[in-house]
């Protein structure tokens, strides 16, 4: 996050971030869409939408409703 960047990850596959572990130490979340929070030029968090389902794959909608809320809170942050 300190790039700024959004991250997708459209199929369920191990190149996710790591964002949580289950009890064993695995990985439970991989389907995954992260994108930053921005205010007054910083990254100051980020919104991270996860899937439960092995088979679920991330697509533009998920990216634009992460995008969206990120945006939403940044703004807020600077009132």
């Amino acid at each position: 996050m300190e790039d700024k960047e959004a991250y997708i990850s459209k199929d369920n596959n191990d190149i996710a971030i790591p964002v949580t572990e289950n009890d064993n130490k695995e990985r439970k979340n991989n389907s995954q869409v992260v994108y930053p929070i921005i205010s007054d030029g910083d990254a100051i968090g980020s919104v991270i939408l996860l899937s439960k389902d092995a088979n679920t794959k991330m697509s533009e909608v998920e990216y634009k409703v992460v995008q969206s809320a990120a945006s939403f809170l940044g703004t807020q942050m600077e009132l």
